[in-house]
């Protein structure tokens, strides 16, 4: 008896022994396994204009840091954004859909929301518009987005810069700058604005970079996924003298474009300390870089904005909430050491959307079937043709003198590789211009090209359809 109890001893002794070295076992194999995939970091211009990089022509703009990532990588020079002012183009970043798309998705969860909260009829009037508004505020924790789709690939993400979904727990991020505000500092307008764009977010790479390398060192052991979203070049157009020092003796430049440029290699700077911080650390040959704008801007050497305060805040004449093909075009840049092709240029027509579905075909993840953007991968290993003839946009905000902010109005436009055409509905105008002579829109020839109005009335209308039927 006394035997067998010490075999029995022996046996279950043996078998934690094999089930604790098995878990050890599995937990290295996925700690391996993570590894293997990239670290992501998903860069955003703020209120930059797609000219105004070196890697762009712009030798008169010193972006050093910029022009080394589009080297390491495949640049397309012709992507679009949906919208022409920051908050919508973000929101499509994140789900992959449209801004058309994504309100319509959150008008449903209102609509369904107000059937089954009872409470939601016992309110004033007043009262319903503000849960409706702050229904809106928290509405992206009701999609999939790209840091909830790479948390189920072992993923953890985090959230800098701007960011207008209340608090970074609404868009799937672990960790972030933006917590959110008060009622009571949304009564106070001046300061409840900047908590609506991101709070503590806004103080990325402006004042520091630290939360950023806080949480990469954190997380030595899992991919990470990063949301690098600095409030530059966006105004104010503070750079500190060191980098305006760099164009204040510029020959013909205006001061406002010397200060634009001061902020745009500002943001530069800030991306070559996040580049040398990841080589530092042995991370950079495993890490995805992603670069986009959320929306165009207007600024040339020889314009002068300052004293314009409508000109100066938007970005000229065809910058943000204009609807000119500056308004909405953006480089894109996709770079991998040793996975994706370096110093490749491309002109294929690629919409922002489209870089979700894009990562996560990178690193070996399923992509998502309901959403608008493609994946671009092929086009960028295999050199396949892009996968869009034209790109179609609506707009519901134009720029207005009673507010800042814009007037509410509908626009669509449309892209394809030698015409840029857009319709403003609300104000019943439109125009074409051939982005083949004319890239910068200043000669509208469409009363020449009738029939070219009419095919793009035609695609556009295809396409209203088609939004509405999703």
């Amino acid at each position: 008896m006394k035997r067998f109890a010490l075999c029995l001893t022996f046996i279950v002794t043996l078998l934690v022994f094999v089930g604790c070295n098995q878990t050890e076992q599995n937990q290295t194999s996925e700690t391996s396994q993570n590894k293997k995939k990239p670290n992501i970091i998903l860069i955003i211009g703020d209120d930059q204009g797609y000219p105004y990089f070196g890697f762009m022509g712009a030798d008169y703009v010193n972006t050093p840091n910029m022009d080394k990532l589009a080297k390491s990588g495949t640049l397309f020079t012709d992507g679009y954004v949906p919208e022409n002012h920051c908050r919508p183009s973000l929101q499509t970043l994140m789900t992959g859909t449209l801004p058309i798309q994504y309100e319509q998705e959150v008008q449903k969860l209102i609509e369904k929301e107000k059937k089954e909260n009872r409470r939601y009829n016992e309110l004033s009037v007043e009262d319903k518009k503000l849960w409706e508004r702050d229904f809106r505020h928290h509405a992206m924790k009701n999609f999939e987005t790209l840091p909830k789709y790479l948390a189920k690939e072992g993923y953890v993400s985090f959230q800098g810069g701007k960011w207008w979904e209340f608090k970074y727990q609404n868009g799937g991020f672990d960790e972030g700058m933006t917590t959110g505000w008060t009622e009571e500092e949304r009564k106070d307008g001046s300061k409840w604005f900047k908590k609506f764009m991101g709070g503590d977010g806004l103080k990325l790479a402006r004042a520091t970079i630290e939360p950023v390398y806080d949480f990469i060192d954190k997380n030595p052991d899992k991919p990470f996924f990063i949301w690098y979203a600095p409030e530059l070049p966006h105004y104010p157009f503070d750079a500190p003298d060191k980098y305006y020092n760099q164009y204040k003796d510029k020959e013909g430049f205006t001061e406002s474009a010397k200060r634009y440029y001061a902020n745009c290699t500002w943001f530069d700077d800030g991306v070559g300390e996040l580049v040398k911080y990841l080589k530092e650390k042995n991370l950079y040959e495993n890490t995805l870089f992603v670069y986009v704008n959320d929306n165009g801007w207007e600024q040339a050497p020889n314009q002068e904005f300052k004293g314009d305060g409508f000109r100066w805040n938007n970005g000229g004449d065809k910058g943000k909430l204009s609807m000119y093909d500056q308004s909405f075009r953006t480089p894109i840049i996709f770079s991998w050491e040793g996975k994706i092709k370096g110093d490749a240029r491309k002109k294929d027509l690629m919409a922002s959307a489209d870089i979700l579905p894009t990562i996560l075909d990178l690193i070996g993840a399923k992509v998502p079937e309901n959403i608008e953007g493609k994946s671009y991968k092929s086009v960028m290993l295999n050199d396949e043709k892009g996968k869009r003839d034209v790109i179609i946009g609506k707009i519901n905000q134009l720029r207005s003198d009673e507010d800042a902010m814009g007037r509410k109005a509908e626009g669509y436009w449309l892209r394809s590789p030698k015409w840029f055409f857009k319709w403003n509905v609300t104000d019943d105008t439109k125009e074409l211009f051939d982005m083949e002579k004319d890239p910068n829109n200043d000669k509208d020839v469409l009363s020449e090209n009738p029939e070219v109005e009419k095919e793009f009335i035609a695609k556009i209308e295809e396409w209203k359809k088609q939004m509405v039927s999703r």
